[in-house]
């Protein structure tokens, strides 16, 4: 048998810009074998900046110009860390990263962009907005577009700088207040100098000068801003120009924690060499605008950073393997698309003047070009069975991948058989058996609560996977009205060099330590060992208060709580699929990192039974409730809350692969029809509280838990008989 490689080096890429999203297209289509691949970025999306003016003037779609790092980095088999970093320590090789474990590396890159913010403008932080970073500004853009057309803000739109991309960002936001029929839009550009648009040719410069006037744009040259407040902007001569929306489009400059690193010149932006290697230190690479390029100094451009992938792709594959580095040799001038509001553009060259419709179909075509790299992964096809395989093989590995966490478990009918053959307790001092969320011992003159569990890892971020399961494994804590004591932690690590397997310890035993102790509870040991993959577990003891709750109990006439809405278990087989947008997939890992603790305080004094839901869906465990207590239930279907995105993936056929023994569990009728329907059987990791209270309770109990942040709701009734009814 082949043994596994293992893994050795970390290859750790800052910033999801548009150089590190094609390499990591790139080494998603040549692997690098021994290395493991890290992408740093704080959104799960990354906008290309080349769609933005026409995004803003309403041409395309959101998600049209959103490169989503979550399927991009499924594809890459890259770990993807959700966050901002905010240094690099160079000497002990570690990316720093707000709320996260720091990140080794032992080859590091950085393209993290500009940003185009003016904090040294009075005002500037509290009353207007950079054009760079891309998200803030387009967030703010559609907020104040909605606003503007509904007459709930007034259309006073300043754009301060008047460059290319302040001329261009305000021809594309006019147009759009023009054709949303917001009437009275005026957007001001505010030119510090005495001439605008300096920076490009005459005949450019001339066509776009005629298309502000065409849109009625005003032009002010030489005006100085000295303050920025709520509803005007104050300039140097003592006039003001009224706003309602403020961006700032000035020269461009790099992000603060980069002057931290010593990596940088006086300007603040990182100097490379020719091969992108930074020239303070060897083992950072740096590209697109957040770099200076000392051989061959050029302006900010994007068609820089596309051009230095292939480059910087070949130099980390040479760090990996001692291989020849390449040098960057950009060109020398590039042609210039520039939109002009409407579906038209100008180039800009050898001082020509071309302008019309036919330039901005050939800008559209080139931009959608590049952002199909990032929608249309090619099938890489899985390693090939031998030859000569057991019958059963094929039919059991079927043709979607095993899922991770809860999507892992054993089939509930299987697992119930199994739990059969154990023999009752006889010790008087363990109070239940198998059946329950979690053991309850005796302990003293109070009792004790004992459980354990394990996940297969789905996020490739090991801070994250820890922690989401240490919420879950504290989840049956919660559930039986305890108190998180102590946990052991269980780790199998796949086969890797000494020093990732102490790193990849570290970053999860540091997410362990904060995730329990902010629980109130203590790691205090556990075992590794290596393995196939990465699976973590806990076990974890709690402290029973006044009494512990059974997942038994339920009265008929009590009302049903659920304190977490639905889907992950979806969610997560559709990203292992590359089919889930990457908002989704972020929204759902935080929904699984949020804790029990405050929902099991409000529930625990009232609720007859609770149990958190999980691996067999809501419908299987709401089954074992309803069987522990004699009754049946009614769930009302439109009630029942949902993740987003994953109504429109269970209508598309996505399940988890413990999705149809989940359903095969539980006796009820169900038509199989509409995503509620399909959703009560899907596996959840670090799902809610489903808790039975008192119907006289139970809407001060709701209020309670919503108003303490819970997304909490009333989904349904405790009835008389048996099973569970859909209304």
């Amino acid at each position: 048998m082949q043994t596994p490689i293992p893994l050795i080096r970390d290859v750790v890429m800052i910033g999801g810009g548009h150089t590190h999203a094609l390499v990591a297209r790139m080494f998603g289509m040549k692997p690098m074998a021994g290395a493991r691949l890290t992408l740093i970025n704080p959104a799960p999306t990354a906008p290309y900046s080349g769609m933005l003016p026409g995004y803003i003037a309403g041409h395309y779609a959101r998600m049209d110009l959103e490169i989503d790092l979550v399927r991009l980095a499924r594809f890459a088999g890259a770990r993807l860390v959700l966050g901002q970093v905010t240094g690099i320590d160079r000497v002990a090789q570690r990316v720093q990263v707000a709320g996260q474990a720091d990140i080794a590396y032992d080859i590091a890159s950085v393209n993290v962009g500009i940003t185009t913010e003016a904090p040294t403008i009075p005002g500037f932080t509290e009353n207007a907005l950079g054009a760079k970073p891309l998200a803030r500004y387009t967030a703010e853009w559609d907020r104040f577009l909605s606003d503007a057309t509904a007459g709930r803000r007034t259309p006073d739109v300043v754009v301060i700088g008047g460059g290319v991309a302040g001329v261009e960002l305000s021809l594309a936001m006019m147009h759009h207040l023009k054709a949303n029929g917001v009437t009275g839009a005026r957007v001001t550009i505010l030119e510090r100098a005495d001439t605008p648009l300096s920076g490009i040719g005459k005949g450019a410069r001339k066509a776009l000068l005629h298309h502000i006037q065409r849109l009625g744009v005003v032009l002010k040259t030489g005006a100085e801003v000295t303050h920025i407040a709520r509803d005007q902007v104050h300039l140097a001569d003592g006039t003001s120009v009224p706003k309602s929306f403020c961006v700032g489009s000035t020269t461009a400059r790099p992000h603060d924690w980069l002057q931290d690193t010593g990596l940088t010149n006086d300007r603040g932006f990182i100097d490379v060499g020719e091969t992108l290697q930074t020239l303070s230190d060897p083992l950072i690479y740096a590209a697109g605008d957040c770099a200076d390029l000392t051989h061959a100094p050029r302006p900010k451009a994007g068609v820089y950073a596309v051009r230095e992938a292939p480059v910087l792709f070949h130099n980390l594959r040479a760090e990996l393997t001692g291989g020849q580095r390449k040098a960057f040799k950009p060109q020398k001038t590039f042609l210039k698309l520039i939109q002009t509001g409407g579906k038209g553009a100008i180039a800009d060259k050898a001082g020509l003047r071309l302008d019309g419709p036919l330039l901005w179909k050939w800008k559209n075509h080139i931009d959608l070009k590049f952002m199909r790299q990032f929608e249309e992964y090619p099938e890489m096809p899985a390693p090939p069975l031998p030859r000569d395989v057991a019958q059963g093989v094929r039919e059991e590995m079927g043709d979607v991948p095993l899922c991770g966490g809860c999507g892992a478990k054993v089939a509930p009918a299987d697992l119930q058989t199994v739990l059969q053959t154990l023999p009752a307790t006889v010790r008087k001092d363990v109070l239940s058996g198998p059946g329950d969320d979690a053991a309850v011992l005796a302990c003293g003159d109070g009792e004790q609560v004992l459980t354990t569990d394990h996940l297969r890892a789905f996020v490739s971020d090991h801070y994250r996977m820890a922690r989401i399961t240490a919420i879950h494994a504290m989840g049956d804590i919660w559930a039986m009205g305890a108190k998180p004591q102590a946990a052991l932690a269980s780790i199998i690590l796949p086969r890797m060099g000494a020093k990732l397997q102490a790193e990849t310890l570290r970053e999860i035993m540091q997410a362990a330590t904060e995730t329990f102790g902010a629980a109130g509870a203590e790691v205090v040991g556990g075992h590794s060992s290596q393995g196939a993959e990465l699976t973590i577990g806990f076990s974890v003891t709690g402290l029973a208060g006044e009494r512990t709750i059974s997942n038994s109990g339920a009265q008929a006439g009590d009302v049903l709580i659920l304190t977490k809405p639905i889907g992950t278990g979806t969610i997560l087989a559709a990203e292992m699929r590359l089919l889930a947008q990457g908002g989704w997939v972020e929204a759902a890992y935080r929904m699984m990192e949020h804790p029990l603790d405050t929902a099991a305080g409000i529930l625990t004094p009232v609720a007859h039974a609770m149990t958190d839901v999980t691996g067999f869906g809501l419908a299987g465990h709401l089954d074992v409730m309803l069987k522990g207590s004699d009754v049946g239930a009614t769930l009302n279907l439109t009630d029942i809350p949902l993740l987003e995105g994953v109504a429109t993936l269970a209508d598309q056929g996505v399940r988890s692969t413990i999705w149809a023994a989940n359903r095969a569990a539980v006796q009820m009728q169900a038509d199989m029809t509409t995503a509620p329907e399909i959703l009560l059987f899907d596996p959840q990791t670090a799902g809610g509280l489903l808790a039975a209270v008192p119907a006289a309770k139970a809407q001060m109990i709701l209020e309670k838990l919503q108003d303490a942040g819970e997304p909490a709701a009333i989904i349904g009734e405790v009835t008389e008989g048996s099973g569970i009814m859909l209304a």
